[in-house]
């Protein structure tokens, strides 16, 4: 058992099930409708469920190619991405243009004044914004996706719905606060109060990396409400007026990337909010995040599918210019398999975004798994591909475009792109968090059997009640995962039509694998109980292999829809084959990790770095960093800094 601890000041001690139970209460506990990823995790693959593909109405296709023209136009003539680099900030010009536009109300519905655009093309617009400036495209999905417009077309009230969402669309920026100085992903430990008092709450602590928080006009705030009569009490949303007296912008946060990001600290004193300004009922506020995010988290891996796409497109312009040894680096091996990453690759993120964007629009499945996917997918093979590209690129790769420029070359800003794609691996949910978030719901059927079974806590009755439960589950599910169409032949023939690479072989590998996924976390479940959910390495790369078969199944499905609606059909084909080849070496690696690992060693590693046992390996270095505090203090009171807050008119 680990040793107490004295909380910072204000913030509440929890323990480790007390959080567990925290974000528990805050998960969606129904499937009211299929899932496709949720299937694949238990063994089935329910083909059926997105293929054919689903597409777009007329009308809305339309309507979101009309808005990508004009917005092409805009980012081609308006947007100066070396001058927002280079003084880190995006001109007021340059925002108040994207208003004009609509950017601002892009999935806002057209009766409040926004464009109404479905996720799929909101999420193109973002990916074509985000390739102009990373920035911008962070600055608009954090106001769209996260902040106040979707909380509130989720779970706002009329009169809310009427009073912020003409604003969002048109001129008020917003931002989503939940973070602080000492809670990431462990809200249960949140420290900003809200106060009930009489009509209004009193809200007083403070948030960290408040993306958009320096210029934002309208607010998201998670803030705990006590418990008290006529309140039920627990982390609750607001709506809150950014120039409210008390709230304080006191740090405008600089970053290895995204440059131009207005991302902030703010802390609240005594700031009046009135009770008509919250979002849901007390104690509801985690749930409406997580439900906002679950299609949310889709703006990060449509920039980075836009980011696959220029990485592509400048790889191939420079291995095809420059020579080496009398011949394009392109057709030299060791950077040929780089380009046919980043190639298949930028095919498999287009494919899933699109496919779980159309999902979302189609509203018919639970998608919540497969955006999580997307995001982690998305973020994780981005900064690959543009690892690559600098690599590619050598030391021309490290160099700036600023300095690229000063010497006569073209100014290609692939070490910038580095640099931005990175916090994509942090942003909404870390990978870490992504793969037990994922694995959480990927053995949900297994713990609403089971649970009670491993659980330390329940009675002996309890468990014997589970494992009557848990023996009738397994009896009719255990059998289905011996066999199944993988094993045939001629399965999913349709996928080979003539002429074109056979992608048949992968669906049928994709079945297997399916059951074979689901016997393993069965049998990782039989061996470790109880202390599954420490097992981190285990679940993270079951949700990996999970990841691969679920852009596998969407890279078919999309070169088959290529094949019947576009042009390119066989060259879609032939990049399906190649990315699920690759796929299939990198899942069978994941496969023999699960039980092949060095996770046991690990522990006992980092046992001895943090009691001291190592320090003599971090002798003959000097540390550059201050002797400041890791943590800042987060204690509420007011403000004894300037409000940087600075409102875009």
């Amino acid at each position: 058992m680990s040793a107490p601890h004295t909380p910072p000041s204000g913030r509440p001690a929890v323990t480790e099930r007390e959080a567990r139970e925290v974000a528990e209460a805050a998960r969606e506990q129904d499937w009211r409708k299929p899932s496709f990823a949720k299937e694949l995790f238990l063994g089935r693959f329910r083909l059926d469920l997105i293929h054919p593909h689903p597409m777009p109405a007329a009308e809305d296709a339309q309507r979101g190619e009309e808005f990508l023209a004009k917005l092409r136009d805009f980012c081609e003539t308006k947007i100066d991405a070396e001058r927002i680099e280079r003084e880190a900030l995006i001109p007021d010009e340059v925002v108040n243009g994207l208003k004009e536009l609509g950017a601002l109300g892009m999935k806002i519905d057209t009766k409040y004044g926004g464009l109404g655009l479905t996720q799929v093309y909101y999420n193109k617009a973002l990916a074509l914004v985000g390739s102009a400036c990373p920035s911008l495209g962070a600055l608009l999905s954090a106001h769209q996706s996260i902040g106040v417009p979707q909380p509130l077309k989720l779970f706002g009230t009329q009169e809310q719905k009427d009073a912020f969402l003409p604003r969002c669309a048109r001129t008020d920026i917003s931002a989503f606060l939940l973070t602080e100085p000492d809670v990431g992903s462990d809200p249960a430990r949140l420290a900003t109060s809200a106060v009930p008092d009489g009509d209004a709450y009193v809200l007083d602590g403070v948030k960290l990396w408040t993306t958009n928080g320096v210029v934002a006009d309208l607010l998201v705030v998670m803030a705990r409400v006590p418990r008290s009569d006529g309140h039920p009490g627990g982390i609750t949303a607001f709506v809150v007026e950014a120039a409210s007296e008390g709230v304080t912008v006191e740090n405008r946060n600089a970053f290895m990337g995204l440059r131009g990001l207005e991302n902030g600290v703010t802390r609240f004193h005594r700031v009046r909010v009135p009770a008509a300004h919250r979002i849901g009922p007390e104690g509801a506020g985690l749930k409406i995040a997580l439900t906002t995010l679950n299609t949310g988290r889709l703006s990060l891996p449509a920039m980075c599918a836009g980011a696959g796409k220029w990485c592509l497109k400048i790889a191939r312009e420079w291995t095809g210019a420059r020579e080496q040894w009398g011949k394009p680096v392109a057709y030299h091996e060791a950077v040929g398999s780089k380009i046919s990453f980043i190639a298949a690759t930028t095919f498999a993120l287009e494919a899933v975004l699109d496919l779980s964007s159309q999902m979302a629009d189609e509203d018919r499945n639970d998608i919540r798994i497969e955006a999580a996917l997307a995001k982690l997918y998305g973020s994780e093979r981005a900064w690959l591909m543009a690892d690559e590209l600098v690599q590619i690129r050598g030391g021309r790769g490290f160099e700036t475009a600023a300095s690229l420029k000063a010497r006569g070359e073209r100014a290609v800003p692939a070490e910038q792109i580095l640099r931005d794609l990175r916090i994509n691996r942090i942003f909404e949910g870390s990978t870490e968090i992504m793969h037990l978030l994922i694995a959480r719901e990927a053995v949900d059927a297994h713990l609403k059997v089971a649970g009670d079974l491993i659980d330390p806590e329940k009675t002996l009755s309890d468990k014997a009640r589970a494992g009557a439960a848990a023996g009738a589950f397994y009896a009719r599910w255990l059998p289905k995962l011996v066999a199944g169409p993988g094993q045939l032949p001629r399965a999913y023939a349709d996928f080979h039509p003539p002429g074109h690479a056979d992608l048949s072989g992968h669906l049928r590998y994709v079945e297997r694998a399916a059951r074979r996924l689901a016997r393993s976390t069965f049998y990782g479940m039989s061996r470790w109980q109880g202390r599954m959910e420490t097992k981190q390495g285990f679940l993270g790369r079951i949700v990996d292999i999970g990841a691969e078969l679920f852009a596998m199944s969407a890279v078919c499905v999309r070169a088959e829809l290529l094949r019947t609606t576009e042009d390119h059909g066989r060259e879609a084909y032939q990049l399906a084959d190649v990315f699920c080849r690759q796929a299939r070496i990198r899942a069978d690696e994941l496969f023999g990790r699960l039980w092949t690992n060095t996770d046991d060693l690990d522990r006992k590693v980092v046992k001895g770095v943090l009691s001291g046992t190592y320090t003599w390996l971090e002798q003959g270095v000097v540390d550059p960093s201050d002797d400041g505090p890791w943590i800042a203090d987060a204690s509420p009171g007011a403000s004894e800094r300037e409000n940087v807050h600075r409102p875009i008119r």
